[in-house]
């Protein structure tokens, strides 16, 4: 579930929290000027709108008129928007026995293919087990020609190296 992020912002009746005396005051048509809390809280209610602190390390600290719901629905829009903009890569696994046959190979390299065709980094597993473990070339061997016959639509990001037993390698789109 993700975390809640709790708005800090301090709004009308809130600002009046602040140790400083005065503020600067902002509205749609430019800068009003230095004025108390009070006459700030005022304007903003003749108005219709909402006090905000914009920078309150400034000095005097810094708020603004605004619609503070249209403000904080927009601020939302904008970040789902750039979520909705983000690429995701995932990261798929493919694994291996260094005396994969031919076809299983062929299949599994397939898969791998298709994975980073839709964007997705592959990591190709080589698994050892038993006497295999004292013969690693035969692995290293199968997982550098998985990644030249590769090569044209991906790249190593990470080369084979010894995981306990097994061999791993990631492979990425280009």
């Amino acid at each position: 579930m993700p975390r809640r992020v709790i708005d800090r912002t301090r709004i009308n009746n809130m600002i009046r929290l602040i140790k400083a005396k005065e503020i600067r005051v902002i509205a749609d048509e430019g800068q009003v000027g230095v004025m108390d809390i009070e006459s700030a809280l005022n304007l903003a209610k003749e108005r219709d709108l909402d006090l905000v602190e914009i920078s309150p390390q400034a000095d005097p600290p810094v708020c603004k008129i605004m619609d503070y719901r249209k403000f904080k629905f927009e601020q939302g829009k904008k970040a789902r928007k750039t979520k909705k903009q983000q690429a995701t890569v995932t990261l798929k696994e493919i694994r291996m026995r260094p005396s994969i046959d031919t076809h299983d190979y062929e299949f599994k390299k397939l898969n791998a293919r298709k994975f980073i065709k839709h964007g997705d980094k592959v990591k190709v597993t080589m698994r050892f087990r038993g006497r295999e473990f004292s013969h690693k070339e035969l692995g290293a061997d199968v997982l550098k020609k998985m990644a030249t016959e590769m090569s044209d639509i991906s790249k190593i990001e990470s080369h084979p190296k010894m995981e306990g037993r097994q061999m791993v390698m990631i492979l990425m789109a280009l």
